[in-house]
């Protein structure tokens, strides 16, 4: 049942990540008056760290954890690239490279919690009691 429920967390953890990532590549362009908003580097920062630990959270594993933010890079990656039609989505102006320098560096963050974290949390009734080494006296 535990393996079901990860993975049902990882499917949702992915698809979620992924509409994510996508959405922000698309608020990028994103101007009032003129003047560009970085929604999409809030979102992205808040996103990143929001969604990895939620995944590890549901989840209990760190393999489902980290993947949101594989998912967002792929995703930031992709847009990158130059589309058939010669389109681009993610230039060199000052807000697309914020905004990939601040996710993945929010990625990072997030996964260097979750992989740095403790395995397993002992909890008080069932931790070991004494000197450990056996014998009580």
């Amino acid at each position: 049942m535990t393996s079901v429920r990860a993975a049902a967390v990882g499917l949702c953890a992915v698809v979620v990540a992924g509409w994510l990532a996508l959405v922000e590549v698309f608020w990028l362009p994103l101007r009032v008056g003129g003047v560009p908003v970085p929604v999409s580097v809030l979102a992205a920062v808040v996103g990143n760290v929001l969604l990895v630990r939620a995944a590890l959270q549901l989840s209990g594993s760190r393999v489902v954890a980290v993947l949101p933010a594989v998912v967002w890079l792929v995703v930031a990656v992709a847009g990158m690239g130059r589309r058939p039609e010669g389109d681009l989505l993610i230039t060199s102006g000052a807000v697309n490279l914020t905004f990939l320098a601040a996710g993945v560096v929010a990625a990072a963050f997030s996964v260097g919690l979750v992989l740095g974290s403790p395995r397993g949390r002992v909890s008080p009734a069932t931790a070991p009691s004494g000197s450990g080494s056996g014998g009580a006296r």
